[in-house]
């Protein structure tokens, strides 16, 4: 089935994927594009809906992102977002220039007066708060367009043209600091582009199992398994689709959070795949042994998750298929057209040369965090691992500063299991997006039982983020965190001090290592 496409053009803004999300939370399909993509393939595609994002540069500047007049003549409707809206009034022969005195630029929250016979802001208040960060100004709109909200210093807050289905807004609905945003998208999604939303993961699930079983037919798949969320859910819809045809590997670096190896092969122990379970936690630690420095840590560990994995996938011999747990943010972040490339994605750190992979299968490539774990629960996975907090994959090697012994890994495994137990029976488990100890390097004095004790200090991390690229650090209770304190205290050998990083990212990264 061909579901309704929205189709998100990137002119370089920072919140492309936000608005991705923000639309399949509406439960429509949409894809981040570059400005750049062929009209023909637009076209071709016959989207509901286009949305432009927003983006750093002035639209009236020869060398800043543009898109030929035919993107206006698909008779497709769009929205225009911030730099969006102003290509979008340029585009069609309108006037946008620098911020002076009559138009002010304007940076966060801003009140604004909405129209509500507009059907972008039917059945909202007519008075709220959006989010604003702009340089530029509209000056002169083109034919057919209205203004239809406004703000003090801002004449042209969000305009239409009823007539094409053309809309576009100064502000950004897509992030929470608007307050009537999600509303706003919802509105231009399904009574301007008239979306029925037929995009779930029940479907998406079926439509996979469908392809992935045409694709692999009598051949064989390899997975290495991390356990987490990604190449889990990877792993259990292979399993519905292919079931003992697909081999998974998973690694036990000796790093793991307290149990998680079990745990991980608990889950998997009925899925109908052929699991293979390593136990190299002596073989890393080994490797290990004297290094503090992060980033050596880091490569240390990487090579050898790739021997382990050589070694395992050359018993299983000729395998036609590599299955990675790539998600749609790993696509994006790794360039869109002209955007910057956050992070380049490979997923598995490097393939062996011998295994002659016919092709790789990426399940998961069209589906953001949030869906992923949706999935994950329509496929009847553990719970336990569908919410999963992210785990860097050199594991416990990087919240351990300094030198690695397996004295310092059992002693960090239980405090993080404590902190981990007591968020989650303060109901707090679903509201922090990551939260985890961290074994500082660090010894002082303290007292217990009348005695003197010099042990180490643990630290607290605990963040709320929507994308992980920037966080807030959380506002634990004080009483769940004196609990935490005191039971990992007096619970936990070697450790008698206990303090919380308050730090947001930036200026810090949300790891310590």
């Amino acid at each position: 089935m061909a579901h309704e496409l929205v189709l998100v053009i990137d002119f370089g803004g920072q919140y492309n994927q936000l608005i991705a999300r923000r639309v399949r939370e509406h439960k429509i399909y949409c894809e981040v594009i570059s400005y750049k993509t062929p009209i023909e393939e637009i076209r071709a595609r016959n989207p509901k809906g286009i949305i432009f994002t927003g983006g750093p540069n002035s639209v009236y500047l020869d060398t800043s992102p543009r898109m030929g007049k035919e993107i206006f003549e698909l008779s497709v409707p769009i929205l225009g977002i911030c730099y969006g809206a102003q290509f979008l009034v340029l585009g069609l022969g309108g006037i946008v220039t620098e911020a002076n005195e009559n138009a002010v630029a304007e940076f966060g929250r801003t009140d604004c007066e909405f129209d509500n016979s507009s059907p972008l802001f039917s059945g909202l208040k007519e008075k709220s708060v959006v989010w604003m960060s702009h340089n530029d100004h509209i000056e002169t709109l083109p034919e057919g367009f209205r203004s239809i909200c406004h703000s003090d210093k801002c004449p042209y807050g969000a305009i239409e043209n009823p007539e094409k289905k053309f809309y576009g807004t100064q502000f950004h609905p897509e992030v929470n600091h608007t307050e009537q945003g999600f509303d706003m998208l919802g509105n231009f999604l399904y009574k301007v582009c008239g979306c029925a939303g037929d995009w779930t993961m029940e479907e998406y699930a079926q439509t996979a199992i469908r392809e992935i079983r045409e694709k692999v037919g009598g051949g064989k798949a390899l997975l290495a398994l991390s356990g987490g969320v990604d190449s889990s859910v990877a792993c259990k819809l292979l399993a519905n689709a292919i079931g003992s045809q697909l081999t998974c590997i998973f690694v036990d670096h000796g790093l793991m959070r307290k149990n998680e190896g079990d745990e991980v092969e608990a889950a998997f122990a009925d899925s109908g795949v052929n699991f293979v379970r390593v136990n190299a936690g002596d073989r890393f630690l080994g490797k290990l042994a004297g290094v503090d420095e992060p980033e050596r840590k880091r490569k240390i560990i990487g090579e050898e998750f790739i021997r382990v994995f050589e070694e395992e996938a050359q018993k299983i011999g000729k395998v036609d298929y590599l299955v990675q747990g790539t998600i749609y943010p790993d696509v994006i972040e790794s360039g869109l057209g002209d955007a910057a490339v956050i992070k380049s994605h490979h997923n598995v750190g490097g393939l062996p040369d011998y295994v002659d992979f016919k092709e790789i299968i990426e399940p998961l490539r069209l589906l953001f965090k949030d869906e992923v774990r949706a999935l994950g629960t329509t496929l009847g996975l553990d719970e336990k691992l569908v919410w999963r907090q992210p785990f860097p994959g050199p594991g416990l090697a990087i919240r351990i500063i300094g030198d690695i012994t397996p004295e310092k890994v059992v002693t960090l495994q239980d405090a993080d299991a404590i902190f981990r137990e007591e968020i989650a029976n303060a109901g707090l488990d679903r509201s922090i997006n990551q939260y985890f100890a961290v074994l500082t390097n660090m010894r002082s004095v303290g007292v217990m039982g009348d005695g003197r004790t010099y042990d180490y200090t643990l630290a607290l991390r605990g963040v709320t983020t929507s994308d992980f690229m920037t966080a807030d650090f959380s506002r634990i209770p004080y009483d769940v965190l004196e609990k935490v304190s005191v039971r990992i205290v007096n619970e936990v050998k070697n450790i008698n001090r206990i303090v919380y990083d308050i730090t947001s990212k930036p200026p810090a990264t949300i790891e310590w290592e």
